[in-house]
This record gives C-alpha cells, structure tokens and sequence, in this order.
C-alpha cells in the first residue's frame, strides 16, 4: 500500500510518499522560517495561505521524484491536528479532496502520533513497549507506549514546553528566529559553571514539567548581567543544561515507574546535541531518535502514521472534515479499534 502523507500543522509544508512493502518512496519540505522571522515568530494567516500556495507543487514534486502519479496512490493521510486551525484546515481539505477525487480511504492523522512513530522509520527502529519523550514547541510529553495507538500520558508540562522555553529565551536574549537552535549553538561557545540555573520540579515526586520559571530564571540573570556576549553564551548554557538535565532526570523516573529499558525521543527539540549526549549516557537504557531530518515537522512521519492504521483507513464519501487545533495523544485508539 502506497500512502500520502501530507502535513500542514504550523510553519512547514511537508509531503511524503510511504510505501508498506518498500519504505518511504520519496519526500519533500517546505519551511516558512525565512517568512516569518520578519514578524519573530508564526503569523497564523500567512501560515495558512503559504501551504496553500506550496503543498500541491510538492505533492507533483514528490510523485515526480518516485515516478509514480496520483492513480498509484492507495490512500492518503493528513495532520488533523493538533496545530493551527488554519493551517490544520488547509491540509485537510486537500488530503480529503485527493482522496474523494481519487475513490481512496483517507486518514486523519494526530501530528503528535506522527513524531512519536518517526524513530520507527529507521533501518533499525525501536521495538514496543516503550517510553517516549515528545519534545518541541508546543508539547513535552512522557508517554507509555504500548502500540500503535495504545499510550498513556506519564507527565506533561504544566506551562511552556521545552523547545517554547528555548525560543522565549533566545528572543529575550536578543536573538534572531528561530530561536532554540540559535541559542543551542550559542550555548558551545558558553563557560561550564558560570551560572547555575535551578532543575524545576526534580526535587518533588511526579513526572510533570515546568519551564516557566526558568525562563523567568534566565531573564533576571540577563538583567543582572554586564551584559556581553560572554555573558550571553554563559546564560544559553546554563539554561540549555538546566533544561537538558530536568528532561534527563524525568526520563529516569518515567522509565522505572513504566518498567521499560528502551526509550524513544522525538519532535523538533529531539535534534538538541545536548539533550542527544545527556540521555545517551543513561546506563542500561536504549535511546533512539529520528534521523535529524525527521525532527521538525515533515510529510514522511504523517504518511507513515497512515501507512501503520492502514487497517483503519475507510474510505468516506461525505465531503465533510474538520481540524482539531487541541488533540491529546491519549485519546487516540488502536488501529483496530478505531
């Protein structure tokens, strides 16, 4: 079964072609980074009109690449959430039209499941049960994951995700978008020991995260600063280290309440050099993450989440479809119990 994946949920056009017997044909992505750090940050509506303008162009591009066309399609997957409910919106409605035009079932695909399955399309995946670390701009996310469709939510943060943190930070420290990275790289050139950041919420039992107050942690010790650039490299790696050390310190506890030697790492902060070296130097445990391509958002994962509930996949003739800009990983079902 040859699947399309088509994702759309904020600032990156991505589109893939999974096949079931052969792997990923062919994939393709487009970011809108250069559109809007104009702004610092995403501007939902110009999100919204630029996959318009991009994700058919790549969708031609990407059949081209695996020389097939739309007839060699056997069903199609979309992000429907969660994410920006304009951008949601505008991959559905070609996701779903593809498929009504073509006769094909169509999927609705959850973005977080997407990244959570990603490390699983490398030559040597990751086998369930599992514990997941789910990191990126908008979600940090310890789940127990059993199979497809079968988690349950560990811990979650309770304000700022981890890479969310990471941007506020770096703009509040003058830095250009996007901000995590830039304050990653910045981060090497930091002096060891310089600050010392707090680690929220390690020293109270549980697995939820708080990143709020080191942000706020950060900000003061910026103010107070003599404020070089020194100062500044100190700051992002301190931060970043604190940062690192609570995700770190949290992973050890979920894995020892799941009972699990194996965890997977995933979503756009999983690219984190730091955060790859800290949990790699957990004894016992297997570590896996996606290749560095598959961090950020991208087409691949999306159509591979649908290439997995192909059992699920049913095709539907009504021509309605929605978006869900808020949709909790737990809520989601086995293949087959959908």
């Amino acid at each position: 079964m040859r699947v399309l994946g088509i994702e759309s949920s904020c600032d990156e056009t991505g589109i893939a072609l999974y096949d079931t017997d052969k792997g990923l044909l062919a994939h393709a992505l487009y970011s809108q980074i250069a559109m809007h750090a104009e702004y610092g940050g995403v501007v939902p509506e110009l999100a919204s009109r630029d996959h318009i303008r991009k994700a058919l162009p790549l969708i031609d591009d990407v059949l081209s690449e695996a020389q097939l066309t739309r007839n060699d399609i056997d069903a199609v997957a979309y992000t429907a959430g969660p994410g920006l409910v304009g951008a949601l919106l505008v991959g559905a409605a070609i996701g779903r039209s593809i498929a009504w035009a073509l006769d094909l079932p169509a999927l609705a695909i959850n973005h977080m499941e997407g990244h959570l399955l990603s490390p699983l399309l490398e030559d040597e995946p990751p086998e369930f049960p599992f514990v997941s670390l789910l990191v990126s701009g908008g979600h940090t996310l310890l789940i127990d994951v059993q199979g497809v469709g079968e988690y349950q939510l560990l811990g979650e943060s309770i304000d700022d995700a981890v890479g969310e943190a990471f941007d506020k930070t770096a703009k509040m420290l003058g830095l250009s978008y996007p901000g995590g990275p830039i304050l990653a790289a910045l981060a090497e050139q930091g002096t060891s020991d310089k600050y010392l950041f707090p680690r929220p919420m390690t020293n109270r039992p549980g697995l939820d995260f708080s990143f709020s107050g080191l942000k706020t942690f950060a900000m003061n010790t910026w103010r107070d600063s003599e404020k070089t650039e020194q100062d500044k490299a100190d700051i992002c790696l301190a931060f970043q280290t604190a940062a690192v050390e609570t995700l770190a310190i949290k992973c050890k506890r979920a894995l020892k309440q799941a009972g699990r030697k194996t965890l997977v790492v995933a979503g756009g902060v999983s690219a984190n050099k730091a955060l790859r070296v800290r949990l790699d130097a957990m004894p016992h445990i297997n570590v896996y993450y996606p290749r560095q391509e598959f961090c950020s958002d991208n087409g691949a994962m999306i159509a591979f989440a649908g290439a997995m509930r192909q059992s699920a996949m049913v095709k539907d003739d009504s021509p309605a479809f929605s978006a869900r800009p808020r949709w909790p990983l737990d809520e989601l079902s086995p293949p087959s119990a959908v």
